[in-house]
């Protein structure tokens, strides 16, 4: 399934990937090499940490990987406008609480704390496709909420 993502994430991603193959793994490689030439790999501490990093590495090269497979670039000067969707920055005040701002981001982009909240999370899902004025309802860990959607940009 195409995850959205901005054209500026999936260059971050691409990055990430170019540096992970090429100085991470050659930098295990040689950890490798180094802790074989010590001797006798079954009792030996430094091969197996050094098989167990590449072996992370490896698992993080994949995911990595499988993001961009699945990366679809939103170009944000085409979003609808007044409607939520990808790269939407919307204004929302909760019942019982103030008003908070958040940007919809793909989920290797949010940083909650930032107010960059990802497109999978449950309050992103219930904004999707609503327009300034609307009103949704999500379960939290605390209990369902609503919250009114003030604006969108």
């Amino acid at each position: 399934m195409p995850t959205p993502i901005s054209q500026s994430a999936l260059d971050g991603l691409t990055a990430e990937l170019h540096r992970l193959e090429t100085v991470e793994r050659t930098a295990i490689a040689a950890q490798i090499k180094t802790a074989r030439e010590i001797g006798d790999l079954s009792e030996n501490a430094e091969y197996h940490q050094a098989k167990e990093t590449q072996g992370l590495l490896e698992a993080k090269i994949a995911q990595i990987q499988e993001k961009i497979r699945d990366a679809q670039v939103i170009d944000l000067a085409e979003k609808p406008a007044g409607v939520v969707g990808y790269g939407s920055k919307v204004e929302l005040s909760a019942k019982g609480g103030g008003v908070v701002t958040y940007t919809l981001v793909s989920s290797h982009e949010a940083e909650a704390a930032k107010g960059m909240l990802s497109i999978e999370s449950p309050l992103a899902k219930a904004l999707m496709g609503l327009r300034a004025g609307s009103s949704c309802k999500v379960e939290t860990p605390g209990g369902k909420r609503e919250f009114q959607l003030v604006s969108i940009s």
